[in-house]
């Protein structure tokens, strides 16, 4: 081998040892900023859509048991409240629409393709549309079409597959990826930025033959969005963290797969990057949680599932001398129906409709529950039932006030009151625990550094 042979060998393996040493460095490509800095901004955010193409089930058994085994969603519906929704957006055009995942109801490849369509028409009114996976998105072993008596199983989409799917939404226009997730940094406006957290433990759901329900941001991620917090002060502009998941416990009982495994570091890391607004989904529950650290405040909005009573989507307005005013607002269904010239007796009377289905499915949830525990007479069992079914309609839609309060004489909760702990009792009263507010509202200065 002769001196330039060797030389060029040389050169070659630095050139290689460069590349491979820069692979976990931060990137960033050309700031560009759809909305200018000192204008007014309003978000959208409409969280666990949870759509269900109509190719993948029939009006079967398969699919009714299905549907009326679950927790209220309105799988049958999704197509027609995710259409009314575009129809408010078209009526109010917010400037940007945030999806913190669950986009699916169990990842199948159908109701992605779908989905994307619907955002697509979304982003043809001018609507800027960033999106994260949920637990339900990828790599889902539960994708199943419902024909007849029978559950077929499907296959759910890879990682690769999600981003390929919602390259439009957030991936393509993203200023920095991270290199251990599908987490990314978007700057849809000079003033305020979208640090997009994917939340979601996906990568061993087919070991598991389940998809996982918790979720973490990865430690190997920390650096990254330090780095990203950086760029944002480097260009005068905060930050907005959207995940999935909880960063907050929302409820005293049920936290555990909702709430990020590594919650108190994530926080920490967040409020040493002046991060101070997080908005999440998930536990479908309209919750506002903060915390607060040397005089810093951080806020967790969860924002009740869109196709769940009460079907509601949250509205978060900045502006740059006031600061964050975030509240929620109903997807109107029939006067989508209405436009449409829609006859279907449910959607011409949907919010009756929504709300009774939601009642039924939380009734038979508890009373199924009760009966499994037989320490209850039948009409003990109904009594509470009742009575936790009427709690869950204002629990879910963010009242903690006398609305929620209004139980006291019923006699379901007088019979909780009186028994030893268990989950259901334990549950309820943990409601009356939480801050007495109202969680469909908020206002937030802005951060002064």
């Amino acid at each position: 081998m002769n001196i330039k042979r060797i030389s060029l060998f040389f050169i070659a393996g630095l050139i290689l040892l460069t590349l491979v040493g820069c692979v976990e460095k931060f990137t960033c490509s050309v700031l560009n900023c759809k909305i200018k800095s000192g204008e007014d901004i309003t978000f959208f955010i409409a969280t666990d859509p949870h759509h269900l193409s109509k190719k993948t089930y029939d009006d079967g058994k398969a699919f009714h048991w299905f549907l009326n085994s679950g927790d209220g969603k309105l799988l049958h519906y999704t197509d027609e409240i995710i259409d009314a929704f575009t129809l408010d957006i078209e009526d109010s055009k917010p400037n940007i629409l945030i999806i913190p995942g669950d986009l699916t109801c169990n990842g199948e490849k159908e109701s992605h393709l779908e989905m994307a369509e619907k955002l697509k028409n979304i982003k043809k009114l001018g609507v800027h549309v960033f999106v994260v996976p949920g637990n339900h998105d990828i790599e889902n072993p539960w994708a199943r079409n419902y024909f007849g008596d029978e559950m077929i199983k499907i296959d759910s989409i890879s990682k690769e597959e999600f981003v390929e799917i919602y390259e439009p939404f957030g991936y393509k226009d993203a200023i920095s990826r991270d290199n251990y997730s599908l987490s990314y940094l978007a700057a849809p406006a000079e003033d305020v930025w979208l640090l997009m957290l994917d939340s979601a433990k996906y990568k061993r759901n087919k070991v598991r033959d389940a998809p996982e329900m918790g979720g973490e941001i990865p430690s190997k991620t920390f650096n990254w969005i330090r780095e990203c917090a950086n760029l944002a002060k480097e260009n005068n502009a905060q930050i907005i963290a959207v995940m999935h998941h909880s960063l907050m416990d929302h409820s005293e009982v049920i936290n555990e797969h909702y709430t990020i495994e590594n919650s108190q570091e994530v926080i920490d890391l967040l409020l040493d990057c002046d991060i101070q607004i997080v908005l999440s989904g998930h536990i479908h529950l309209q919750d506002i949680k903060s915390y607060k650290r040397d005089n810093k405040n951080i806020y967790d909005i969860a924002t009740s599932c869109l196709i769940a009573y009460p079907n509601q989507y949250g509205v978060l307005k900045f502006s740059p001398e006031k600061g964050f005013d975030y509240a929620t607002r109903r997807v109107d269904v029939y006067a989508w129906a209405w436009e449409n010239s829609i006859k279907d007796r449910n959607l011409n009377n949907f919010n009756k409709y929504s709300r009774d289905f939601f009642r039924q499915r939380s009734y038979d949830k508890y009373y199924d529950t009760l009966l499994e525990i037989s320490k209850f007479s039948n009409e003990e069992m109904k009594a509470i039932s009742e009575t936790v079914a009427e709690l869950n309609l204002k629990y879910f839609a963010g009242f903690r006030n006398e609305l929620i309060h209004d139980i006291f004489p019923t006699k379901g909760f007088k019979i909780l009151q009186d028994t030893a702990p268990f989950f259901i009792r334990d549950y309820v009263m943990s409601m009356f625990n939480d801050q007495k507010t109202d969680n469909n509202k908020i206002h937030i200065p802005i951060y002064s550094k």
